[in-house]
């Protein structure tokens, strides 16, 4: 039951349309003045590109890719200089291919950097990041029309949108990859075939991702770092699945639920179940022994009651949501905080009731799939099941440390709002990981997480800014809590995730100033 929720929680970003309960529903929403132009301010502050010089060589290879930046349809203004398209994992193979959209940046700083942005899943599609995270116009749902965003991250560097594995978002052929090790392969072979297309050889490579992004950055960055062909600095993650169910898994429902009582709101009849079962399933006594800092010097062992009847007959995630549903019927395991009304949601098909006027899905429109060189009889979804069925071993435990250890930052991130994914179980799945030669943080996190009121004014008051969390720094690895934020961060919180982007590319040393 919980592993089937977890592989839910990886379409956290996309999960929009739906009548059923619990699917995810963007409530985030961008208002105030959209500037023209943001000057750039050592890397700080993202540029809206004027029309100018392209940012990108023009010739036969590049050309063909090259989106209209004045048209994409019902985007009132122009998004700048992008490109976009379909390229093969291999150069054996033209059936099976990655869709990208790719946007470089005008600032200086990030000219020799690409950063690749993964959404989870598995299956669900990068464009929704583009389109409602973090890319240069946002649609939020509930919202009219899109607008401008301040904080694009491709102010900041060269942001690449990859949709895969074969079988996700605009992603043409049959999946066929079944490991992580096999998706990372593929996706090496479409990434020559990009970095020869744009002639972007020799620059710093970084990789970020949410959710089930957890599984796919560490173990592309890991083969990446293998191959010694490509320039991986960092990795990036939030409210990513990193951990064994141990600890990254129901273990963490009572904790969450007692942090937010006054959002569940459960009587005194469902939190006596959920503290039994607790009990009952071990989850108390085994976060008792290892959920320490310093944590003990090993191998957390298997919690053995979790697999015990009552566990195996009642689940207290289920019923945990299952009761929140009762008191919320819009209750969100994504958001905690969302009520009613669940709102429409251009990226999804029409919901019954929600939506004014009935419409497909933005990105499975003819005309944008024309804008963006996308196939043209490829439906779009965000989510795509059985892009692959074998599930690796938790990254914690395999591939992640080795990925920390050779890189210059790696950034673990976590909204606190999340029951999909809960913030405690991945410091939870954090101490049972040794990397830097040492066994999870020392320290227990502690020192508050703070966003410029610079990054709050340029946002035009959509972002807060200030203390927004709490963050953590040992040998490589930081860790940062995001208070009051979902599980997609960026949309709840982007300044904070901006400032964590900042961060991890190097542009300021610190995230407590």
């Amino acid at each position: 039951m919980r592993a089937t929720l977890l592989l839910l929680a990886g379409c956290g970003l996309a999960a929009a349309s739906s009548g059923s309960r619990g699917r995810r529903v963007e409530t985030f929403n961008l208002h105030g003045p959209q500037p023209e132009d943001i000057a750039t301010n050592g890397g700080a502050l993202p540029r809206l590109q004027r029309r100018g010089d392209p940012l990108i060589p023009q010739n036969a290879n590049t050309t063909k890719f090259a989106v209209d930046g004045t048209a994409l349809p019902e985007v009132p203004f122009d998004i700048g200089e992008s490109y976009a398209g379909l390229l093969p994992i291999s150069n054996n193979e033209t059936d099976r291919s990655l869709f990208f959209w790719y946007f470089p940046t005008a600032d200086p700083l990030g000219k020799d950097e690409l950063t690749i942005w993964l959404s989870g899943g598995p299956g669900c599609s990068s464009m929704a990041a583009a389109a409602q995270g973090h890319g240069p116009f946002l649609w939020q749902a509930g919202t009219r029309r899109p607008v401008r965003n301040p904080l694009s991250w491709h102010g900041l560097t060269n942001m690449i949108y990859v949709d895969q594995p074969v079988g996700t978002g605009y992603s043409t052929g049959a999946p066929r990859a079944k490991t992580e090790e096999q998706i990372a392969a593929e996706f090496m072979g479409f990434w020559r075939n990009f970095v020869d297309t744009f002639g972007l050889h020799g620059k710093k490579v970084y990789i970020a991702g949410a959710s089930w992004a957890g599984f796919y950055v560490p173990y592309l960055a890991s083969a990446m770092l293998d191959a010694q062909y490509f320039n991986v600095r960092g990795t990036f993650v939030y409210n990513a699945i990193i951990g064994a169910s141990d600890t990254q898994g129901p273990g963490e429902v009572l904790s969450h639920v007692e942090r937010w009582a006054g959002l569940y709101n459960l009587n005194a009849t469902t939190l006596a179940r959920v503290r039994a079962l607790h009990e009952a399933c071990g989850y108390g006594a085994y976060r008792d022994a290892y959920f320490r800092y310093p944590p003990p010097d090993v191998d957390f062992p298997f919690n053995d009651a979790a697999w015990e009847a009552p566990c195996l007959e009642e689940d207290v995630w289920t019923l945990v949501y299952d009761a929140a549903a009762l008191v919320n019927p819009c209750f969100n395991e994504y958001d905690i905080s969302a009520r009613c009304p669940r709102l429409w949601n251009v990226l999804a098909d029409t919901e019954p009731g929600n939506d004014p006027e009935k419409h497909v899905a933005y990105f499975d429109r003819a005309d944008v799939k024309r804008a963006l060189h996308a196939a043209p009889g490829r439906t779009w979804a965000q989510c795509n099941s059985g892009v692959y069925r074998e599930r690796n071993a938790p990254s914690s435990l395999t591939v992640l440390p080795g990925v920390v250890d050779r890189s210059d930052r790696t950034v673990v991130a976590h909204g606190n709002l999340d029951l999909g994914i809960i913030d405690s179980g991945t410091r939870f799945a954090l101490q049972n990981m040794t990397w830097g030669g040492r066994r999870g943080f020392q320290a227990e996190p502690g020192t508050a997480f703070f966003v410029p009121y610079e990054l709050a004014a340029r946002s035009g008051g959509s972002a807060g800014a200030g203390e927004m969390g709490i963050t953590h720094t040992e040998r490589g690895l930081t860790w940062v809590e995001v208070f009051r934020a979902g599980h997609s961060l960026p949309q709840f919180a982007p300044a904070a995730a901006y400032r964590q982007l900042q961060f991890l590319l190097g542009r300021v040393d610190s995230l407590t100033e």
